[in-house]
């Protein structure tokens, strides 16, 4: 089991977005059970409040099925228990490795863009931030960010593990 964690600042748009869309795609490929996908914030602010309804209305226009959630903070025992942790946005990553304790020692953490595109180049990218639509209003801009960053993110898994189908 692949254990994956997509962080973002408050944990109900972005990251939550990236859980569904994530999860969804697993499915579409009967990949579903090789993973444990959850999602959490590097702040407090929004800590147990619903997806936001600019995320659950995009999802739905795309059918994608919304993973049920309540925002959460990650903390250090994500770190250790997690294969994977896939932040938003730079400031993301560095509050990110300051829970993780100061440095990302186990080489887990990520910048989700920087998938994007790997099942084609086969190589990570440096990678822009994925816009926050809680200042941007942009959810449209947000999903094509997230699924490119899924889609990259599951050629990369898909490479780096052996999946018997």
């Amino acid at each position: 089991m692949i254990k994956i964690l997509f962080i973002c600042h408050g944990n109900i748009c972005r990251s939550t977005m990236a859980q569904s869309v994530f999860a969804h795609l697993a499915a579409e490929a009967n990949l579903a059970d090789y993973f444990e996908i959850d999602s959490a914030a590097t702040s407090r602010e929004e800590i147990g409040n619903t997806p936001h309804y600019g995320t659950v209305r995009k999802l739905r226009e795309e059918n994608v099925p919304l993973i049920p959630h309540r925002a959460r903070q990650m903390t250090r025992n994500d770190y250790l228990y997690y294969d994977y942790l896939i932040g938003m946005d730079t400031a993301n990553i560095r509050n990110m490795i300051k829970i993780a304790g100061g440095e990302d020692s186990q080489e887990k953490i990520y910048k989700m863009l920087s998938f994007v595109g790997y099942e084609h180049t086969h190589r990570l990218s440096e990678a822009r931030d994925v816009a926050d639509p809680w200042y941007t209003g942009d959810f449209e801009a947000t999903y094509r960010d997230v699924v490119s960053g899924c889609e990259g993110f599951l050629a990369y898994l898909k490479e780096h593990n052996e999946f018997t189908l």
